[in-house]
C-alpha cells in the first residue's frame, strides 16, 4: 500500500464500538429476554406472525433485531431447517442478510423514502415467491415517517400478505402510526437497559478491548446513557480516549469532566439558593453560569429536572431508587428534607412558567434572573400544607371557644425556625414523632382583636378608615359579593386588572379584625356591587319623587330641577371623592 494510503488511514481503519459489538445472535441482546423468549416459543409452535412492530427510543436496537428477525425467518444450516432463534452458528444467508444484500430482504428507510409511490415500487414484488430464502422479508425502519398515502398502500397488502412474504416495521413513535397497521402486527416493545445491566456489558468490552475504567466512570456513562446500549458504546468510545498514549485508567473526574456532570452539581447548587430564598446567591450563579456559556433556557430545563428529582427522593426516600452518582443523590436527599411537597409543587409550577417565558423571551439572561427571584419567593413563603393546618386547627379552636385564627403576620414570617412555632398549634393533634418535638417550640402570641365587628362586606367598606379612601372607591365599584361568613369571603372583580384587591381586602380585615380572613375569588356574578346599588337607589328614589303630585305643579319645576341635578352631584361626589378633594 502506498505512503499515501497509510497517511490517510486506509491500511488500517477504525470501527467504532457500537458498530464493532452489534449483537450478532439474539443471546448478545441484553434487556429483551422476554422478547426473545416470544419468539422462541412461536418459532418452536410454529405460530409465525406475518408482521412484527419493533418500537423502542433510539439505540435500543430496533433495526439490529429486524435483521436478526430476518435471519432468524430464514435460517438454514446443516441440521437446522426451519426459524430458529438459535444463531450461534452461521446459516446459509445469515452473511447476506447482516450485510443488507441479501435479495430476499428488502431494507426502505421510511424517513428517506416516505411518498406512496416509494411504497407501491418496494411492494411491487409481493406477489412472487423468494429467490433462494425461506421468506421475502421487508424492513421499513422509521416507518411513522410514512405518508397517510403509503400507509393506505401497504395496508391492502398487510390485510391479504402472501404466505411466503414477512414484514418487519420498526419506529421510535409508535402513537403516529395507524392503529390499522398496528392491529395487523405482533408488536415488540423493546426496554430501557437497566443502569447496572449495561455497565456490566460495559465492563465486558473493556475487557475485550484492553482498556480499564473505573467502576465509577462506567457507572456515569452507564447513567447518561440512559438506557440506550448504542449511546452507551458511544460515550464508551469518548471516555477510552481520555486515558491517552499511556493506557491509564479512566478515572471517574475524567468520565465526570467529559459529561458535564459537574455543570449538574452547579445546577444543585443554584436550586439549593433559589429554593432556600438565596436571592443574591442564585443571581450571582446564573450570573456565572451564563458567562461560562450556559444557555438559560437550557437551565431552566435542568432546574425542572432537579426539582422533580428533589420531589422523587423527598417521595421514595431511599437513594437505591436513583440512578445517579452517590454524592448527587445525597445532595438530592439533603434538598428534600429542606422543602415539603406543597413546596415542590409550588416551585415546579413557577419553574414550568418560567421555562416558557425564557424561551420566548426577548433576553433570554434577564427573564431566567427573573424567573429565580420568582423562585425566591416561592421558597420563603410558608408551606401551603402548613398554611392549611394551621386555618383547619385554628378553625377548630375557635369553635370550641378558644382564640381562634393567628395574626397573619405569625404566619408569613418564612419557612424554617420560624415556622415551626407557628406550626405548633397547628400539628398538635399529630400522631407523628416529629409532632413532640415542634410542640416542645413556644406558641405563637395571638393579639387581641380590635373592637370593630365586621357583620357585612358593606360595614366593611364603611368602617374603612379616611386614609384608604381609594381603596373604599375600588371595592364599591369593583366587587360582587358572593358569600360572606364570619373569616371567609368570595368575591367576584369584575375588573380584571384589580386583581389585587384580594390581597388589600385580606390586609384591611386583618387590621380591623386582628383575624386572618379567607378572602377567596369566584367565578359567579354575585350581587351587585356597591355602587351598583347606590345608583338604583337613587333612580328608584328619583322615580318616587317624579311621581309627587307635587312635582308637577308648574311653580315647582325650577325647584325640582335644582333638586335633581343636587341628587346627581351627591353620586358623582361618592363615585369619585378623590377628584372633588383635589378640586378643593
Amino acid at each position: 500500500m502506498s505512503d499515501t494510503a497509510s497517511m490517510f488511514g486506509e491500511q488500517d481503519s477504525y470501527q467504532v464500538l457500537a458498530r464493532k459489538y452489534r449483537p450478532s445472535t439474539f443471546e448478545d441482546m441484553i434487556g429483551q429476554d422476554a422478547m426473545v423468549t416470544t419468539l422462541k416459543n412461536a418459532f418452536e409452535a410454529n405460530r409465525v406472525a406475518h408482521a412484527f412492530m419493533l418500537t423502542g427510543v433510539r439505540g435500543m436496537g430496533k433495526t439490529t433485531t429486524a435483521r436478526l428477525l430476518a435471519r432468524a425467518l430464514n435460517y438454514q444450516s446443516d441440521s437446522i431447517d426451519g426459524p430458529s432463534v438459535d444463531l450461534n452458528e452461521r446459516g446459509d444467508h445469515c452473511e447476506l442478510i447482516m450485510s443488507s444484500s441479501h435479495m430476499d430482504v428488502l431494507e426502505m428507510d421510511a424517513a428517506s423514502r416516505t411518498g406512496v409511490e416509494n411504497m407501491r415500487e418496494l411492494l411491487d414484488g409481493v406477489r412472487y415467491s423468494p429467490a433462494t430464502a425461506r421468506y421475502k422479508v421487508y424492513i421499513i425502519d422509521e416507518v411513522h415517517m410514512l405518508s397517510a398515502g403509503a400507509f393506505n398502500a401497504l395496508l391492502k397488502t398487510l390485510e391479504e400478505p402472501p404466505d411466503h412474504a414477512k414484514f418487519i416495521f420498526a419506529t421510535t413513535e409508535i402513537r403516529k402510526v395507524p392503529i390499522t397497521v398496528l392491529s395487523r402486527c405482533q408488536r415488540f416493545d423493546l426496554r430501557r437497559v437497566e443502569a447496572g445491566v449495561l455497565a456490566e456489558h460495559l465492563r465486558g468490552i473493556c475487557e475485550k478491548e484492553g482498556v480499564r475504567i473505573s467502576d465509577e466512570g462506567l457507572a456515569m456513562i452507564s447513567r447518561a446513557a440512559e438506557g440506550s446500549v448504542r449511546d452507551g458504546l458511544s460515550l464508551l468510545d469518548q471516555a477510552i480516549v481520555q486515558a491517552g498514549l499511556d493506557g491509564d485508567e479512566v478515572t471517574g473526574e475524567q468520565v465526570r469532566t467529559m459529561l458535564g456532570l459537574a455543570d449538574r452539581l452547579r445546577i444543585l447548587d443554584l436550586f439549593a439558593m433559589a429554593a432556600t430564598g438565596n436571592t443574591k446567591g442564585a443571581l450571582l450563579e446564573m450570573r456565572a453560569q451564563y458567562d461560562d456559556g450556559a444557555d438559560p433556557s437550557v437551565v431552566m430545563r435542568d432546574l425542572l429536572d432537579v426539582c422533580h428529582e428533589v420531589s422523587r427522593a423527598k417521595t421514595l426516600g431511599d437513594l437505591a431508587e436513583f440512578e445517579m452518582a452517590p454524592d448527587q443523590a445525597v445532595r438530592l436527599r439533603d434538598l428534600s428534607e429542606t422543602q415539603s411537597i406543597g413546596q415542590l409543587t409550588r416551585l415546579w409550577q413557577v419553574l414550568s412558567a418560567a421555562y416558557n417565558d425564557v424561551r420566548q423571551a426577548p433576553a433570554p439572561l434577564a427573564a431566567a434572573e427573573m424567573a429565580l427571584l420568582k423562585l425566591s419567593l416561592a421558597g420563603q413563603m410558608p408551606p401551603p400544607e402548613l398554611a392549611a393546618a394551621i386555618i383547619t386547627q385554628a378553625r377548630k379552636d375557635q369553635e370550641d371557644g378558644g382564640p381562634g385564627l393567628p395574626n397573619i403576620s405569625q404566619v408569613s414570617g418564612g419557612t424554617g425556625s420560624s415556622m415551626s412555632a407557628i406550626s405548633t398549634q397547628a400539628v398538635s393533634t399529630s400522631s407523628s414523632p416529629s409532632s413532640t418535638a415542634m410542640m416542645e417550640a413556644p406558641q405563637p402570641v395571638i393579639p387581641e382583636k380590635s373592637a370593630v365587628e365586621i357583620g357585612s362586606f358593606e360595614d366593611f367598606v364603611a368602617a374603612l378608615p379616611q386614609t384608604q379612601i381609594r381603596l373604599k372607591s375600588d371595592l364599591e365599584r369593583y366587587v360582587r359579593l358572593v358569600s360572606f361568613k364570619r373569616g371567609a369571603i368570595s368575591v367576584n372583580i369584575t375588573d380584571p386588572r384589580q386583581n389585587s384587591l384580594i390581597g388589600k381586602i385580606v390586609s384591611a380585615l386583618q387590621d380591623m379584625t386582628g383575624d386572618l380572613w379567607i378572602v377567596s375569588p369566584s367565578d359567579e356574578a354575585g350581587a351587585q356591587s356597591i355602587s351598583q346599588q347606590r345608583k338604583l337607589a337613587a333612580s328608584a328614589q328619583e322615580a318616587e319623587d317624579r311621581s309627587h303630585p307635587a312635582f308637577s305643579h308648574p311653580l315647582l319645576t325650577s325647584a325640582k330641577e335644582l333638586y335633581i341635578r343636587d341628587r346627581a352631584a351627591n353620586v358623582i361626589h361618592s363615585e369619585f371623592p378623590q377628584k372633588d378633594q383635589k378640586r378643593d
